[in-house]
């Protein structure tokens, strides 16, 4: 055959003709990067920024420190600052609509009016010009013209200049729970604003002053210990903090769900209310944790009832927010109803509800908040009924009783509505390593409240050898429990495989457990007869236990036997 083309072989099916190369894709043309500070309207809005924060320095210097050197009167002071406050206001308002006056105006009007807001506090705080409720309607008003002004020239910048400036320079002119007042104004005269504007950072800006001065209040108190007026006063100021923030937080919300920042303001407004109860006689701070985490239990369980929360309209980040923020004041409410015994009694209860609705509602939230109280009472109930506690008759005298019982009875209960609400769970698989895990730490739970609440018993009795007595009743808990477990896994062997696994297993570690006890601890501590029925009553238990494994293991042979002869 002739070569192809002249003494050349033919080209390869899919092989580049002679000659051919592959295209070179376009440059892409260098875009030279402009320095920030040559970008437009950054260096403006910068200079505008600082001249805010400059003026209104000056401005409290004339409330404030010229008073202090004596410089000119009052009147002249004040009505000086009113003066330069309209005067710059004016200004804005003059040069907004002219060509490049938009920042301008802004910073004009903002200092303006952040100045007579200044100037109202100093009226009300240093001269006493204006009673105090006075004071705080006029602030109210001057307020709410600055954010009316703001959102008729839609400028997000304008409301949170005011309020920033406002609540950054009234420390220097006011000060204690008056000053508290002025920065709640500023806080209630921007809630509408959010209800027409998304503007994500006024929500921090109202709040946020307003929650870290009545911390600081809260915190000067728990050092002064006020008297009773000062300390209702500071209690008024956190209720209108929490409330402005929750009915805020609501409106907007319900509005636009995907607001976030308005939830994270509503997690700070709710920080004064979990404060202030420090400050009060354990009674009040009871009654305040108490009616706090109602409500906004209310607000977060509503979410978990879909009528109620398609009629409400309250988005999950909002009342996931409301659910921890009432777990806190739970806490609080557990501590001011108990002492140091009954304690674990009523964090565990408070984890039971938690645990029974995050089973019923498939709400890992619930599932959370009510791991987490049954931690902290397991923890609790660890450190009264400790194992050392346990180990020594003297210790057990002293530190076990009736409530110890309680204690532990309502512990194994926390943990059955546990595993309850944790099988509920759809990652969860029956069989799987970590249903196993589950087990074996509910074993272990549960084994440990058993003994805790015999030996207390025991000792609750008043016998001579009731500490003995209860552990040995332990020790035949343990080994019925085992027994017990045993007995279902082999039931459920030809059944259920799955199920067999976990039982057989978790009864063959708890057989395992309550030999170690008979052996390490009990055979050194009980005496006499108590050790005696100890070592029978688990004997047979073992012997009944073993015959029953032996013959459901020979009938399940069998069973296969026949399978094949049937098959052959």
């Amino acid at each position: 055959m002739p070569p192809y083309g002249g003494g050349q072989a033919p080209p390869r099916w899919g092989a580049p003709a002679p000659g051919w190369a592959p295209p070179v894709p376009p440059r892409r043309p260098v875009v030279a990067r402009t320095p920030w500070w040559q970008r437009e309207g950054v260096i403006s809005r910068v200079l505008a920024v600082a001249g805010v924060g400059v003026t209104l320095i000056g401005v409290v210097m004339l409330l404030v420190l010229a008073a202090q050197a004596g410089f000119f009167g009052p009147v002249p002071r004040v009505a000086a600052g009113a003066v330069f406050s309209v005067a710059l206001i004016g200004a804005g308002l003059r040069i907004f609509g002219r060509s490049g006056g938009r920042v301008g105006a802004i910073a004009l009007a903002a200092t303006g009016f952040a100045g007579a807001y200044l100037d109202v506090i100093a009226v009300t705080a240093i001269y006493d010009w204006l009673y105090p409720a006075l004071g705080l309607a006029v602030a109210l008003g001057v307020a709410a013209c600055g954010v009316a002004l703001a959102m008729r020239w839609q400028s997000q910048p304008l409301a949170v200049l005011v309020v920033a400036g406002a609540a950054a320079l009234s420390p220097v002119v006011g000060s204690g729970l008056l000053l508290l007042g002025f920065l709640i104004v500023l806080q209630l005269a921007c809630a509408p604003v959010q209800l027409v504007r998304d503007w994500p950072a006024l929500h921090i800006v109202r709040t946020l002053p307003a929650v870290l001065a009545a911390i600081a209040v809260t915190l000067i108190a728990a050092i002064d210990s006020p008297e009773g007026d000062a300390v209702r006063d500071l209690l008024i100021a956190a209720v209108a903090i929490g409330v402005i923030g929750l009915v805020g937080t609501v409106l907007v919300v319900r509005r636009r769900a995907s607001d976030v920042t308005a939830t994270v303001a509503f997690a700070l407004s709710t920080v004064p209310l979990l404060v202030v109860p420090s400050v009060l006689d354990r009674v009040g701070a009871t009654v305040i944790a108490g009616g706090t985490a109602a409500v906004l239990l209310a607000v977060g369980a509503q979410y978990l009832v879909p009528k109620l929360r398609a009629l409400v309209g309250i988005p999950a980040h909002t009342a996931t927010v409301a659910a921890a923020a009432s777990s806190l004041a739970l806490v609080e409410a557990c501590f001011g109803v108990t002492d140091a015994r009954t304690l674990p009694i009523a964090l565990l209860l408070v984890a039971i509800g938690y645990l029974a609705v995050a089973g019923q509602r498939r709400s890992p939230v619930a599932l959370v908040i009510g791991g987490l109280f049954g931690f902290h009472g397991a923890s609790v109930f660890l450190s009264d009924a400790s194992p050392e506690t346990l180990a020594s008759s003297s210790l057990a005298a002293e530190w076990l009783d009736i409530w110890t019982v309680l204690a532990a009875a309502v512990l194994l209960a926390t943990v059955a509505v546990a595993v309850w609400a944790m099988r509920a769970r759809p990652g969860l698989s029956p069989g799987s390593s970590a249903e196993s895990v589950l087990w074996v730490v509910a074993s272990v739970i549960c084994l440990y409240a058993v003994t805790a609440a015999t030996v207390a018993l025991g000792v609750v009795s008043g016998a001579t050898d009731g500490f003995v007595v209860g552990h040995s009743a332990a020790t035949i808990l343990w080994m019925a429990a085992a027994t017990a477990a045993l007995f279902y896994g082999l039931r459920n062997l030809a059944r259920s495989t799955a199920v067999a696994k976990v039982a057989l297993g978790s009864g063959l570690l708890v057989t395992a457990a309550a030999l170690a006890k008979l052996f390490l601890f009990d055979l050194a501590t009980l005496d006499g007869l108590v050790r005696v029925a100890a070592f029978l009553v688990v004997g047979v238990l073992l012997l009944v236990a073993g015959t029953r494994y032996a013959r459901a293991f020979a009938e399940a042979g069998a069973t296969r036997d026949r399978g094949g002869e049937e098959v052959r």
